[in-house]
Parts: C-alpha cells; structure tokens; sequence
C-alpha cells in the first residue's frame, strides 16, 4: 500500500466517530439477535501466554457466562512473516512469563523444572479429541495448567483414556488456525468479542471493561483476581531517587521512529529515569520492514488499533499518522543524532513522535521536518546540514546487533544491567526490577 495512502487509511480507522459508531454497530446487531454474545478465544498448549490467560479464564467466565458464550479453540500462531524469529520469540517469552507468573503469584513450573514437553503430543491429540465437549474450558484449562507447572503426574491423570489420532489432531488444529486468520490476527493467546481483538492478560482488562459496560456482568463489583493483577501492573514510582540507584548501569532504550508502541512509552519511560535518576540512553534502530522483515497487514493494523488504545489509556496524543517509514525514518535517525549533539535528544525524540502518531505531519519533507526542529529547540538550518551526516548508519547496525544478542529483533526494548524488557506495557515491570537492584544491589557498577 502506498505510504499516504496508508497514512490517510489508518488515521480514519482510528478516528473515534468511526470507531465509536462501528462498536455501536456490533452492539445493536447482537442486542437484537437475541442469541448469546460470543467471545472466541485461541490457545496454544505450548505458548505459556495462552497458560497466564487460561489462569483468569474461569473467573472471567463465571461473571459473564449466563450471558456471554465463551468458544475455546485449540491452536497454534500462525508462523511465517507472522513470526520472524521463532527460536528467539519460544526463548524470550518463557522467561517474559515467569516474571509476570511472579508478579501475579501464578504458579509456574513449581511441580518441575521444565514444561511437561514430552507429553506435548498426547495431550494435544486429548484436546484435540475433547473439543466438542461441553467442558472444554475446563479441560484446556487444566492441560495448560499441568503443561506449565511441569506437573507430570497430573497430565497423566488427564491422559485417562486414549486421545484421537495426530492425523485428526494437525486438521481441527489447521481448521481453527484458518478460523483466527479470517477473524483478522495471527498470534494465540487472544480474545476476540464483536470484532475487536485483546491479547494475553495485557488486554483481559480492555474485554472486561467492555463487558462491563454492556451490563453482562452478574455482579456489580469487580473480580478479585483482575483487581489484583490490575494493580500489580500499575507504574509505581519513588518519590525520590534511591541513594544506590546512582551506581546503576545507564537504561537502554531501543526505539523506532515508525513504532507505534515505542512513542507510547516515551513519556512513562523518561519519568522512570527521572525518579530513579539513571542516565538514559535512546539506541534508534530502522523499522522492521526496512531490515528485511515483513509486517503483513492483519498484524500492522492490530499493532495499530491496540496502541491507540494503549495511547488513550495513558493519555498519550494519538490517531492522526503519518507514517514515516523509507525516507522518512531515516531523516529521523539522522536528526536524532544531530540533536544529541545538542543536547536535545529527548525533546526532538518526543516532538517527531508527537508528529507522526497524533498530527500526521509527514517528516519526510523538510517542511514537516522543520516543524519537528523548532518545537525541540533546534536551530533547522543546522538541522538540515546535520542530517548529511551518514555516521548514524554505523550506530544503527551496532544498536540492531545488539537487539540481536539480545535475542529479540522488536522494539521498544528496554535495558538495565543483563535485564531486558520488550513491549511498552512492561514500564511497570522494569520500575519493579530496578527499586529490587537499588534494595539488593545486584547489578550497581563498583
């Protein structure tokens, strides 16, 4: 699609006249079909993300089940461009789940020291078999539970009788795999209700507060468990800077220009290196698509639609898009380094994120560039004679070579000492770590 074009498309499919009336759209045509409201929901055995959702799937289902229709498909993600770096995807977000497994005290792998992988197959060919039956949550729930907590003796128990064969097992798999695709996502360890989509435990509460606001909960008050996460995974900063957070290693900050989710966490990741004092170091690398990745459509306009919510939760400024990839981003990078010659970084960073994500200002022209210079205090015929600077491509690559060590590809990614967090929503985690290395200090430079 044509960068304008795309541009234009996703600032109308963000406008919220449009999205509004799209929801009521949905809603009135299922008020009056007189059936159940239906929440689709696709998990993987072997995603642990699908093993943190299923924890909270049985309170949830309890509160909206008299109205709701909770369908639960056994599936994989789909792979391909969809995925770029499995191996590296499988490694990170083992341990991205024992984290969260630790701050929302969910037991994870404390009946052994792995996931139960050599049962994968048989419990798969169970699952596969017991689709159909009215207790299927309950059995998926309880697989992925014993998968997760490396239980042997309890997927034994479950395996009672003989599963379907793995003939029957790879087509129901493929047919709901096809079933996600034609519903718009790619990835498990989803929830889709009404043609809106929410991922893992990150977005359970975005369907809730929805539910909620359609009156299909049974009761009034909230339920215990997403209160509980829901405050685990508030930013809770020190009023003032811990006297060992001095000796801590500079926070690494890998970002793209083009990344929706990197400008949303601009904001709550300078107040962390502002409350704990650490310097702050912003690494820019290229977009995916101009490292020789693909981002297909459906998994572009989910990163999109989802950042505009994470946006407005945060109360950040965005909808109207420009986007800047090609030229655009490379102008970017170029500008970004000029203006840390300056001393500018931070303004000039948030000022072209402010541009590109909430004002459509197209930074690939020097007119837009301009307008992006003097609102972070750059001096723009300067500017423009910096930015001929090639130096920064050097940089770039060291940044993405370190991403790579890393063993992540993505951004935004976050970095402390060994430690590293990807994804705008783990702000919260990352203030957690660096309050327990200021308190044990592990990790202080001596």
């Amino acid at each position: 699609m044509n960068r304008k074009l795309a541009s234009i498309y996703l600032t109308m499919l963000l406008d919220k006249r449009f999205m509004a009336l799209r929801e009521a759209l949905v809603d009135f045509r299922q008020l009056f079909s007189f059936r159940k409201r239906v929440v689709s929901v696709f998990l993987q055995l072997d995603d642990p993300y699908s093993y943190l959702l299923s924890h909270y799937l049985e309170s949830v289902m309890n509160r909206y089940g008299k109205k709701v229709e909770f369908r639960i498909y056994l599936c994989q993600g789909l792979s391909g461009a969809y995925t770029p770096q499995p191996g590296m995807l499988a490694e990170y977000s083992l341990a991205d789940a024992r984290r969260l497994a630790d701050e929302f005290s969910i037991p994870f792998l404390d009946a052994g020291d792995t996931p139960t992988v050599e049962f994968r197959r048989p419990l798969l060919d169970f699952l596969a078999m017991e689709q159909d039956e009215e207790d299927f949550a309950d059995t998926m729930i309880s697989a992925l539970a014993y998968y997760w907590r490396g239980d042997t003796e309890g997927v034994s128990k479950l395996l009672g009788r003989p599963g379907g064969g793995s003939d029957e097992t790879n087509v129901l798999v493929g047919k709901n795999q096809l079933l996600l695709r034609k519903l718009g996502h790619y990835s498990c360890a989803t929830l889709n209700y009404g043609g809106e989509w929410y991922w893992g435990v990150d977005r359970l509460l975005y369907l809730v507060r929805r539910l909620d606001g359609q009156k299909l909960n049974r009761y009034k008050d909230p339920i215990p468990e997403l209160a509980s996460m829901a405050e685990a995974r508030k930013l809770k900063l020190p009023a003032t800077a811990p006297a060992t957070a001095k000796a801590l290693p500079p926070l690494e900050f890998y970002y793209s220009f083009r990344s929706p989710y990197s400008y949303v966490a601009l904001r709550s990741v300078f107040a962390i290196a502002n409350a704990f004092g650490l310097k702050l170091d912003i690494k820019p690398v290229l977009p995916m698509v101009m490292r020789g990745m693909e981002v297909p459509r459906a998994k572009l306009l989910y990163i999109v639609k989802d950042a505009n919510r994470e946006a407005q939760r945060r109360k950040v400024p965005f909808g109207k898009i420009a986007d800047p990839v090609g030229e655009g981003a490379e102008r970017c990078i170029a500008a970004f380094f000029y203006a840390k010659t300056q001393n500018r970084q931070f303004d000039f960073v948030l000022e072209a994120g402010k541009a590109i994500f909430a004002e459509g200002i197209d930074l690939a022209t020097d007119e837009g560039m301009q307008v992006v210079a003097e609102r972070a205090g750059l001096f723009w015929p300067e500017l423009q004679e910096g930015m001929k600077d090639e130096q920064w491509r050097h940089e770039v690559k060291k940044h993405r070579d370190e991403l790579s060590e890393l063993g992540l590809w993505g951004v935004p990614v976050l970095k402390i000492g060994d430690q590293a967090f990807w994804g705008q929503d783990r702000d919260w985690l990352l203030a957690h770590t660096i309050e327990d290395l200021c308190q044990s200090g592990e990790g202080i430079m001596v």
